[in-house]
């Protein structure tokens, strides 16, 4: 850890950091320390790092809070003795908050997590995190694992929702099996597997679908058995579907080297592929290919990417140093002038920015696509909690026309051989590949791209919905028709009255008023086909208009709700009334 410099500060320049493993946890009970501090004053300085225009505290949050309560019962700003880091040295900053809390209480494997891989990123290899930390490379390792799990699995990790042995199984699934787990998990019917049946789940013994063949399964010579629940087949024969599918990865293997990939690493079959230990690296600079090989059939091809052992390795190599020399070697600029440096050219970047919008837009592209430490970006989901929701989405017009758009959008980059998949990890050369790619292609493509990755990164559920819908003057009838799924969703009677009343009569409505649900919703279905009456084929429900239409007074409505919290922006007509300004729409929402 860098030297520190030694100064008392006052308390309300000081904020717990970010750095800080338990940024962001509740206020800690500090009642066992607080008479000591209160009589004697603090016995260890608190460890912060300069942020910005006051001091993050790396270490001594309870501390720090003891001393906001005394501050409290006092009335005055106590000076407080600090040990100052330099604001470079992240990762010692990092280190030194895991130490503080491990030393008073265990972390959780999730807090470990989030402080190794934020050490890692800065450049900290497992084994001097390991040595740092006095524990195994094993341990680092396994908690690093954790990397592969997708937000919302690690959340519920985090929040003690899962066991440990579960969450290690799911560690081994592939980012399709995690999609199925979490809607298993948040089904009302169905149960997701824990603990051993779980990694069962996961490694699927022998059944192998044929949508994991690499190969062509017209030439198939082996007996493929049909699965009547799923949508596709199963391989009768597991020896025979490997003989065909290794045929297919060895020659995959031979288009990668004669397309001048430097080398192609095929790994055993059921070993991993950890993403966190390894950097990505274009062909052209010597990036290889690892091929993943899952035990159900699944492969994957992990282009561009070295590990990172060997991403030092070259980077010591280019400048003509032995790791030993590489160590003594003093950097030629100080942490203060490196700071002066880099904020005058971020400056220069800025101002060089704000008067060139073609290449910000470029840029704003390529940081939605890959994100960065300042833009927490990333695409929207489909996760219905029912399967008959899922299904109804999954074959609409909407969901059809926007995967042929991406298809277009895509096609852009593949044009330049750089991958379009939307990586939100920050990496700063994934940023500068997007980008580069990006000022390569004219406005017009530009723009499809934009349109493309906003769509995908469109949220759901809010005012911003409605919105797009109103200024794009969406028809709502050629993107959606009344199905089977929305029939059997919808079960107060007051709303299907109103589709009847809407649709035919308030008489007729009024005449039904006391039959079943069901009976309604068959005379709801018989006007809009025509049974007995004229067909009504366009009639579309308030619910699924632009704006939309609450279908019972004074009753809650999501789209009609949120899009009266905002007409007023875009419809000039939509003015709140004095008693509903703007603000109290929100409040009340």
């Amino acid at each position: 850890m860098a030297q520190t410099d030694l100064k008392h500060i006052p308390l309300d320049q000081l904020r717990i950091s970010k750095l800080n493993m338990r940024h962001g946890r509740r206020k800690p009970d500090v009642s066992d320390i607080l008479p000591s501090i209160r009589e004697s004053g603090l016995r260890q300085t608190l460890l912060v790092r300069r942020e910005g225009k006051s001091y993050g505290v790396i270490a001594g949050r309870r501390r720090f809070f003891a001393l906001k309560e005394i501050a409290k019962e006092t009335g005055k700003t106590p000076l407080v003795p600090c040990a100052i880091m330099t604001e470079t040295d992240k990762a010692s900053a990092l280190a030194a908050s895991v130490i503080e809390n491990v030393g008073r209480l265990p972390a959780t494997e999730m807090e470990q997590y989030e402080a190794f891989k934020r050490l890692h990123e800065e450049g900290k290899p497992v084994e001097d995190i390991a040595t740092f930390f006095g524990v195994t490379e094993l341990l680092v390792r396994r908690v690093l694992a954790l990397a592969s799990l997708a937000g919302p699995i690690r959340k519920l990790y985090a929040e003690d929702e899962l066991d440990r042995e579960t969450i290690r199984a799911l560690t081994l699934a592939t980012p399709d099996q995690q999609a199925e787990w979490l809607r298993l998990w948040e089904s009302e019917t169905d149960r997701a597997p824990m603990g051993r049946s779980c990694k069962a789940w996961i490694t699927g013994g022998t059944t192998i679908t044929t949508d994991k063949a690499l190969f062509d399964l017209d030439a198939y010579e082996g007996q493929v058995t049909a699965d009547l629940f799923g949508e596709h087949g199963v391989f009768a024969d597991a020896d025979q579907f490997w003989q065909a599918q290794s045929a297919a990865i060895a020659e995959r293997i031979e288009a990668y080297k004669e397309d001048g990939w430097s080398d192609v690493i095929c790994l055993e079959r059921g070993a991993y592929f950890h993403r966190w230990d390894h950097v990505q690296c274009a062909k052209e600079d010597g990036g290889k290919v690892f091929i993943e090989i899952r035990h159900d059939g699944t492969t994957t091809f992990h282009e561009g990417q070295i590990s990172s052992v060997e991403a030092r390795k070259r980077e010591r190599a280019a400048k003509g140093e032995s790791d030993a020399v590489a160590a003594a070697i003093r950097p030629e600029m100080s942490g203060p002038l490196a700071e002066y440096i880099l904020l005058h050219r971020h400056a220069a970047a800025q101002a060089s920015l704000a008067t060139s919008p073609a290449i910000a837009l470029r840029l704003m592209v390529a940081h939605a696509m890959a994100g960065s430490a300042l833009w927490d970006v990333r695409p929207f989901e489909l996760r219905a909690r029912k399967d008959e929701t899922q299904a109804s989405m999954e074959g609409s017009t909407s969901e059809a026309a926007l995967v042929e758009a991406t298809a277009q959008a895509d096609a852009l980059f593949k044009a330049l051989n750089v991958s379009p998949a939307l990586r939100r990890n920050g990496d700063d050369y994934r940023l500068c590949e997007l980008f580069s790619a990006l000022l390569a292609m004219s406005d017009e493509e530009v723009l499809t791209v934009l349109a493309s990755v906003m769509a995908r990164t469109l949220e759901a559920g809010n005012g911003i919905v409605e919105a797009v819908l109103h200024v794009c003057g969406t028809d709502l009838s050629a993107a959606w028709t009344p199905d089977e799924v929305f029939f059997d969703l919808t079960k107060d009677k007051r709303a299907i009255n109103a589709m009847i009343a809407d649709i035919a009569t308030s008489s007729l409505a009024d005449s039904c008023r006391t039959d079943t649900g069901k009976a309604q919703k068959q005379v709801l279905a018989n006007r809009i086909a025509g049974e007995g009456c004229k067909a009504n084929p366009d009639w579309r429900p308030g619910w699924m208009q632009v704006p939309p239409t609450r279908l019972v007074e004074g009753a809650g409505s999501p789209p009609a709700d949120a899009w009266r919290r905002v007409a007023g922006l875009f419809e000039a007509k939509a003015v709140a009334t004095p008693d509903e300004t703007p603000e109290t729409q929100q409040d009340a929402a």
